[in-house]
């Protein structure tokens, strides 16, 4: 099973035995992907599942909300829609209480599982800015250099800044440009006096290269950490 609904509790048979079916047959695929160190999705969506369960073990009113309506008449004097939901408040909410308490040892371990292949994985990648670094760093380029081959893949990056009542996020934007091939001439510097040339627009852009020490896969695995690798180069300053 590659995907997991967002809902995947309340959808469909609420029965306990065919819930743990549904939730053991999508981690058994997350541990396929951990175990050929695709760490993305995967890792997003155990992240997500997890947040949403404990979120309906705290909040028994938002779990109820979940469930279907069907309309049972009309208020006309405050113009409003009346709904009845299709299952009582008690009817199989103890065993929706199992599907959770069954769930939740579940996601934390294989939460656990990413969270030691992701540290693994990090530990093994490095970054570092090519030639002189600009003060403008919101934008330039990725020259990810894919292990075990010569290929240096050229991403186009953007950081913006997400506002919210909160807190003010960062987030990076990628796009995919060009391959090039290392050679003894042509290195990462030489590379990037190349998108230079490209972009005449662009003088002297940020250029970070990122390599790994093991091979990784570059969609799943190698871009994603890498991206978060740059953002954390990018707020420490370096």
């Amino acid at each position: 099973m590659e995907s997991l609904s967002k809902n995947w509790i309340t959808e469909k048979y609420i029965d306990f035995e065919y819930k743990k079916y549904v939730l053991l047959a999508w981690l058994q695929h997350v541990n396929d992907k951990f175990s050929d160190i695709k760490l993305y999705p995967s890792l997003s969506e155990l992240i997500e599942h997890y947040r949403n369960v404990i979120a309906l073990k705290e909040s028994k009113h938002n779990l109820f909300d979940q469930f279907p309506a069907k309309l049972s008449g009309t208020d006309l004097k405050n113009f409003k829609l009346m709904y009845d939901k299709l299952i009582e408040d008690d009817t199989l909410m103890q065993e929706i209480e199992n599907i959770i308490s069954f769930s939740i040892p579940q996601f934390e371990k294989y939460l656990t599982d990413g969270k030691q292949l992701y540290d693994f994985i990090e530990s093994k990648i490095n970054i570092y800015p090519v030639g002189v670094v600009p003060l403008n760093v919101n934008e330039g380029y990725i020259l990810l250099l894919v292990p075990g081959t010569r290929e240096t893949q050229v991403y186009e990056y953007q950081v913006t800044l997400i506002e919210n009542p909160n807190e003010k996020l960062r987030s990076i934007y990628t796009k995919y440009l060009c391959n090039f091939t290392l050679s003894i001439t042509n290195t990462v510097e030489s590379i990037k006096q190349e998108l230079i040339r490209y972009n005449r627009s662009f003088p002297n852009p940020a250029t970070y290269a990122v390599e790994s020490s093991i091979y990784l896969p570059v969609d799943e695995t190698m871009l994603p950490l890498a991206k978060r690798s740059l953002m954390k180069f990018y707020v420490s300053g370096k």
